[in-house]
């Protein structure tokens, strides 16, 4: 059973998660405890200033208005307002109440209470102080409630204030420790987590890398390995899902390199072996045979002058069939080719052979595959003109269409019925009827060839001509190039070259 395959990007994601997470739970704990020591901070400074606003104000002011209400009896309404110590009593006793609602501590709220206590005595002594202060002679008796009672309260008030901001004073001290202890286990728990998040991060880290680095770096090897052209090398199955895809990317793009490169191996000794037999077929004994008797009838005949033209034509013949072992030759050498092998025949066949060749000297300058035209030319001759009863005509001519050159060899031979094109045809595509031939068995084409042609000719070397050249052009010029038979059967058959235009 395969293991479970992974992704990098997940990977990526667990390593992103290790850090993100330790981090943020890091951050929002700080965050809580920055928050509590400022929530506490706040409120113990709240409460100091809340109670020290009446340390510092209350006695005072509440002794100066008992003052003149007993000192100005009868104007104490005009000068401060009877009512107004109740109001000053009533406020410090709303402050006072809230802060007892929020003590945290019993010491916190036995001090409060007690000012609570003495407000409620002292608002009590107040308003003795202000009903009798609107009775005539009791001036003494309240100036003496006044310092015995009223400043006597306020001063234990003024007292037990101070005791309770002295108490959150010692909180805000206590606080400030606390904060301390707390902020060195923050940092104590910051440090060990940050030592944790960066261990476990080099540890997936490099995990993560040598799933990443170790695959590619045998991956380079393999392709190091194929470009020095080695292509049997596969690289092996990967638990990373994306590794896994460059790999089989990998493996199948070798395998298809290997399979062209042995295509075009195979194509390049097909091609070899068809030029090959072209060559032997362009020297064959019969034609070199028949060609040196002509020469010596001539020179027993004394045709000194056709002797030498004979001679001349061979000779120009093989001289273009060899070409220094060249592949490509230009369209005036191979015009010279065809021209020469044309005047050799005609010396044979000159009650039946007529020849004309029509090619411009503006394509003289082209490249043309060595031994093109020839075979055709040939073909013509043995396969339309020798079929006919009496003179015939063969016709080369050519032109540039588009960026192409078209060359046509025509004659007004035999021709074929449409069963025998359609079985040239399939030949010179490389198939008979559903039946493919292999390019290095021409001389099953030869064969069929010339069966379409004649019977009795069948054997004939240049049967496999049309066969071969199509298979030469193809491997030279691509698929998009080649021939195209036209024929009609006692009228003659026209073949059509097609090959891209090119200076040589």
């Amino acid at each position: 059973m395969g293991k479970k395959k992974s992704s990098i990007k997940k990977r990526l994601n667990g390593l992103l998660l290790v850090c993100v997470v330790p981090l943020t739970l890091t951050v929002v704990y700080l965050l809580v405890l920055l928050n509590s020591f400022s929530g506490r901070y706040d409120t113990i400074v709240e409460n100091i200033t809340k109670a020290n606003a009446y340390n510092i104000n209350f006695k005072e002011d509440l002794d100066y208005v008992m003052y003149i209400i007993v000192a100005n009896s009868e104007r104490a309404e005009e000068l401060v307002g009877t009512e107004q110590p109740n109001i000053m009593i009533d406020e410090a006793r709303g402050v006072f109440e809230e802060l007892l609602e929020i003590a945290d501590s019993d010491y916190a709220r036995n001090s409060l209470q007690r000012i609570l206590k003495c407000l409620d005595t002292l608002e009590n002594r107040v308003d003795e102080i202000v009903a009798d202060a609107l009775v005539s002679g009791t001036y003494d008796k309240n100036m003496e409630r006044l310092d015995s009672n009223v400043r006597i309260l306020t001063e234990l008030i003024q007292e037990q204030i101070q005791q309770y901001i002295y108490y959150e004073s010692t909180n805000l001290e206590n606080l400030r420790e606390g904060i301390r202890s707390d902020v060195d286990a923050a940092i104590r728990i910051v440090a060990v987590v940050a030592i944790l998040i960066v261990a476990g991060a080099l540890l997936i880290s490099r995990r993560v890398m040598a799933s990443i680095t170790k695959p590619i770096e045998n991956l380079c090897q393999m392709t190091t390995q194929a470009a020095a052209g080695d292509f049997e090398v596969r690289a092996q199955e990967d638990r990373t899902e994306e590794m896994e895809v460059l790999n089989s990317s990998f493996n199948r793009m070798v395998e298809q390199i290997g399979d062209l490169v042995e295509g075009i191996r195979v194509e390049q000794d097909n091609l070899r072996a068809t030029e090959l037999k072209l060559l032997q077929a362009q020297i064959n004994p019969h034609f070199l045979y028949n060609t040196l008797d002509t020469i010596i009838w001539l020179a027993e005949s004394g045709e000194k002058e056709q002797v030498v033209n004979m001679v001349s034509s061979l000779s120009d013949f093989f001289r273009t069939t060899l070409s220094k072992g060249r592949d490509y030759i230009t369209v005036g050498e191979e015009e010279a080719h065809i021209r020469s092998y044309l005047e050799i025949q005609q010396f044979r066949y000159q009650d039946i052979l007529q020849y004309e060749i029509q090619i411009p000297e503006e394509l003289h300058g082209y490249q043309i595959l060595k031994l093109t035209l020839q075979p055709l030319v040939e073909n013509a001759l043995y396969h339309g003109i020798k079929n006919k009863r009496g003179l015939g005509h063969i016709r080369v001519f050519g032109e540039q269409q588009d960026g192409r050159l078209i060359f046509m060899v025509q004659d007004d031979g035999m021709g074929m019925d449409e069963e025998k094109l359609a079985q040239v045809r399939e030949i010179i595509r490389g198939r008979t009827g559903d039946r493919q031939i292999p390019p290095g068995q021409a001389g099953g084409a030869q064969a069929l060839f010339g069966q379409a042609r004649s019977p009795q000719e069948s054997s004939d070397p240049s049967g496999f001509g049309l066969f071969n050249v199509q298979q030469r052009l193809r491997l030279n010029y691509g698929a998009e190039y080649g021939l195209s038979v036209e024929s009609t059967y006692g009228e003659g058959t026209m073949v059509a070259v097609t090959i891209p235009a090119i200076k040589y």
